[in-house]
């Protein structure tokens, strides 16, 4: 299963990295869900579980999604391999400059696993509009 999906955003590159590599933040944006740090350090080899569902706080009723990250080159690409149970696969983003400020956000997945396809039209929703929050963030945040 494939998703992608791209946005032009308007704040600088560097602005939109800062923001989207905060992996403990991205759970004020995403949809449902609690993002832990498995360990503290930055780039490859950072490992990341994300909690989706009901009640993300108590980790109730949805899935875990366990994440390592495999590529990092700041501040325009980070890739990460999912390999939890449920979803296993590629996950990664990318930033290009558009001008002083505005950057070309795409984000994508390429997911396997017992309920990838099952998931797609949820995931593709929750997604979307995760983005869009994203988006809505990154506008407010100091340069």
């Amino acid at each position: 299963m494939k998703l992608e999906f791209t946005l032009t955003l308007d704040a600088s590159v560097e602005k939109v990295w800062r923001a989207i590599a905060d992996w403990r933040s991205q759970g004020e944006w995403m949809l449902a869900t609690r993002v832990d740090l498995v360990d503290d350090r930055a780039g490859v080899g950072t490992k990341i579980a994300a909690f989706t569902g009901a009640v993300p706080s108590k980790g109730w009723l949805g899935i875990w999604d366990l994440m390592e990250v495999t590529k990092w080159e700041p501040p325009f690409r980070c890739e990460v391999l999912h390999y939890g149970k449920w979803l296993r696969g590629i996950g990664h983003f990318e930033l290009e400059a558009i001008g002083p400020q505005q950057t070309r956000f795409t984000w994508s997945e390429e997911l396997t696993g017992v309920l990838a396809s099952a998931l797609k039209p949820g995931l593709a929703v929750g997604v979307w509009l995760s983005l869009r929050r994203f988006a809505r963030m990154v506008r407010t945040l100091q340069p």
